[in-house]
């Protein structure tokens, strides 16, 4: 991890001086003082202040591609009192203290609960070297307090003690110490005993973060130029201040239900016959697979949107072919532009000035995979539209389902920064600036033009992309996954955190590389991985070919057994991910959570950082090392074992064992799960019932089942079904209720429900008012059919 000092002994720190002028307008309030410093608040919602210091004495202009200018606004209260010694800004959730000398700032909840306190606050030194300013905040540390977030860091979950760089990184084959990585999300959540909060630092500079690291008490964030610029976000509980972060960088679209499914990659699958075969054997094994990779290989010579005529003779018919068998086909794109006259992207990039160029006029070159490459400008506007359209062959014409954007951090063979030099200059959309400033964004912005190419050319099918590198606000556009890992323990260990991590960061829609992309993993290291990669949100094997072939076969026998079981339990499940895929898209709500996510007040959960939260009710327990059993905590409540049913109480630590073919889940009591039958690709057979478990309990439970086309837009001119149910239950009747909103429907007409662990014999069944009848599977099992347009059901003892 990089030791960054930026401020050398010998340069001066300056600071705000004394306040001497307030005023306001509107949700927007302005405090200079007498060195000219301008302290800018703005209120986006009673939860969210935006804050931005200005050391220049005026308001440059404002811009952000993490932030949209849309949305986000709207609060309930404001006052602002200008007294004595402060200024007060307060909505009915969020009160802001500003100290007239300094301009330190002091955060309060509603219950008056101070969140968090300036301690040196806002100053800054002279970059002496570049120009501008290193800004710096810093922050007393509560002596409780913990800290999560700031994207794909592959440390512990809670980063106290630690500090961090934020600057996009090709880190092939990182470990647990390695920082930086790839995606750039400044954004981190405090809590301690008394209360939470978000911070997200929108500044694209090469920015740091010290978590009481160098200073025991103090937390520290600065950047190496740009502007002190912050928002400061409460809620009253983790998972709200998450949901609020994502709706403040933008919610995502939902993805065609086909990306929730199993995806097969390496690095390369070629020539045709071999992509051919994969897929054969595939459904040959009965494994099911929604999508196949093609790498680098399946290009002329590794330039970018074009074919390898040898090996890839006919794509369209091949990809046609493989779409008839249920496999979607997604490709690579990387920024390199092979520097080739004869070859069109170049020749039309370079008659189009669309190119990046250093300080004084040569063009950014750079050795990639095609050798001595060009790279567009991708913070551009006219360079995205022109990068969007060249995806009509691949996506409209040739039939590709989606894109897979890599080395876009971006990334530079053969130099020491692996990555461009400082004085590349960007467009910055109308902004101009170096790559100092926009290095952070640059894979962002590709990927933005990758969308916007792919669903302008697949519509009306949903996109689906996915990227190595990212800023605040990617969800937008695309799903990640956590780069160059290995094939080892540890990074079965380290997948995880990073896939918690992200989704509480606002990046829910992602995943590792299973197994591993360096070196081949053990057939129990696999198959571990592959269980839990079930449970997050992109399932993906991929590898790297010189390590040998990591397809679920390749392991033996008894690894594919579990492996076919753990992919058929994904596609089993999909109408549960699916939904609360919908809660990610609808409510910002993270859709993996740590376990300190779901009870604040629970202290046993703070170090907790295996365990983890898919939805609102299933726990999931992977086993991440050679074991074949392990501890885990149960929260609060009462929960069942997925596998057997078995009840248990919560508050407490258990002991599970667990052959090579199971990982601990549990299924919170009350919920109601849905399952589709098992198939081998999303759509291959009819839906005539959809299965309902219901897990019995005392305590009223609702669930959610979202329901649409699973492809196209129709959820957003609400023709979808958003159905909602309520479970209750005690020593003589259990009744579930469903609530329906929406005007969709499903290809199934009824449900076929079970009812586990009911703690009476049934003598009746009531549905809508009309008796039904009941198959008894066990003592406490009972199983029946419903229209799914039913409103209340009740059972009882007679």
């Amino acid at each position: 991890m990089m030791n960054y000092n930026p401020v050398p002994a010998d340069t001066m720190e300056y600071f705000p001086g004394r306040c001497t002028r307030v005023e306001t307008d509107g949700d927007r309030i302005l405090i200079e003082t007498d060195n000219k410093v301008i302290l800018y608040l703005e209120v986006f919602t009673d939860h969210v202040i935006r804050v931005r210091y200005l050391s220049e004495g005026y308001l440059t202009k404002d811009f952000s591609y993490a932030v949209l200018e849309n949305g986000n606004r709207g609060y309930n209260d404001l006052q602002v009192e200008d007294l004595v010694d402060h200024v007060i800004v307060k909505t009915p959730k969020l009160t802001c203290k500003v100290n007239k000398v300094g301009l330190k700032i002091a955060f309060y909840n509603e219950a008056g609960v101070l969140l968090n306190e300036d301690e040196k606050g806002y100053h800054w030194v002279h970059n002496q070297e570049y120009g501008g300013n290193i800004v710096q905040m810093t922050k007393y540390t509560q002596k409780d307090e913990q800290f999560f977030g700031l994207g794909d860091k592959p440390c512990n979950l809670n980063m106290r003690g630690k500090r961090f760089e934020i600057w996009g990184t090709d880190n092939y084959g990182f470990n647990g110490d390695s920082d930086p990585l790839y995606k750039n999300i400044p954004f981190y959540l405090g809590r301690h005993k008394n209360a939470c909060y978000g911070i997200f630092f929108d500044n694209s500079f090469r920015s740091f973060f010290d978590f009481a690291s160098e200073r025991k008490a103090v937390t520290s964030f600065w950047a190496d130029g740009g502007e002190m610029n912050y928002y400061f976000i409460v809620g009253s509980d983790m998972l709200k201040i998450s949901e609020r972060f994502t709706r403040l960088t933008g919610k995502a679209e939902m993805p065609p239900l086909w990306a929730l499914g199993y995806h097969q990659c390496k690095w390369s699958y070629y020539p045709e016959s071999n992509v051919r075969a994969i897929c054969q054997k595939m459904r040959a094994l009965d494994i099911p697979c929604d999508a196949i990779y093609l790498d680098i290989d399946y290009m002329d010579g590794f330039r970018c949107f074009t074919w390898d005529n040898e090996k890839f003779p006919n794509p369209k018919k091949m990809i046609s072919d493989l779409e008839s068998d249920g496999f979607k086909t997604v490709v690579i794109i990387d920024p390199g532009i092979k520097v080739d006259p004869d070859y069109s992207v170049f020749k039309e990039a370079f008659e189009k000035d669309y190119f990046c160029k250093r300080a004084d006029g040569p063009y950014m070159m750079g050795k990639v995979w095609p050798g001595e490459c060009y790279f567009p400008d991708f913070t551009n506007p006219n360079v995205r539209t022109w990068w969007a359209d060249l995806f009509k062959e691949l996506i409209a014409e040739t039939g590709v389902h989606g894109v897979w954007n890599d080395m876009n951090e971006p990334a530079i063979f053969e130099v020491e920064s692996k990555t461009f030099p400082n004085d590349v200059r960007h467009d910055y959309d109308g902004n101009p600036c170096s790559h100092r400033k926009a290095h952070n964004v640059y894979g962002m912005q590709m990927t933005r033009a990758t969308f916007e190419g792919v669903k302008k050319h697949a519509y009306p099918r949903r996109p689906f992309i996915i990227t190595r590198s990212a800023y605040a606000g990617i969800q937008r556009y695309s799903s990640v996954w956590t780069g160059d890992n290995i094939a080892n323990w540890d990074h079965l260990r380290i997948a995880n955190i990073q896939c918690l991590r992200l989704s509480i960061s606002g990046i829910s829609f992602c995943g590792s590389d299973i197994g591993g992309f360096i070196d081949q993993p053990s057939p129990q290291l696999y198959v571990r991985w592959v269980q839990m990669a079930t449970f997050h949100p992109f399932m993906r094997t991929h590898s790297s070919g010189d390590h040998g072939n990591q397809e679920p076969w390749s392991f033996g026998e008894e690894a594919l057994k579990v492996v076919r079981s753990f992919i058929k339990l994904r596609y089993r499940l999909l109408p549960y991910l699916y939904s609360t895929f919908y809660q990610y898209v609808s409510k910002g709500r993270p859709i993996l959570r740590p376990l300190s996510f779901y009870d604040d007040s629970d202290e046993s959960t703070y170090h907790l950082e295996d365990e983890f939260f898919h939805g609102d009710h299933l726990l999931v327990c992977p086993i991440i090392d050679a074991q074949f059993g392990r501890y885990i905590y149960l929260p609060k409540g009462q929960w069942y074992n997925f596998w057997n049913n078995e009840v248990h109480e919560g508050g407490q630590e258990v002991h599970v064992e667990v052959g090579i073919s199971k990982i601990p889940v549990f299924v919170r009591a009350g919920a109601v799960i849905p399952f589709y039958p098992e198939m081998n690709y999303v759509g291959e057979k009819p839906i005539d019932s959809l299965k309902l478990n219901v897990y019995y309990s005392h305590e009223q439970i609702k669930s959610e089942l979202f329901e649409d086309r699973g492809d196209g837009y129709d959820y957003t001119r609400d023709y979808y079904n958003k159905k909602t149910f309520n479970v209750k239950g005690n020593d003589r009747t259990l009744k579930i209720w469903q609530h329906i909103n929406g005007q969709f429907s499903p290809e199934y007409d009824t449900y076929t429900m079970t009812l586990i662990n009911v703690p009476f014999e049934i003598k009746s069944l009531v549905i809508d008012s009309e008796s039904a009848t009941w198959n008894k599977i066990d003592e406490t099992t009972y199983q029946f059919k419903t229209a799914t347009t039913f409103t209340e059901i009740e059972v009882s003892a007679g």
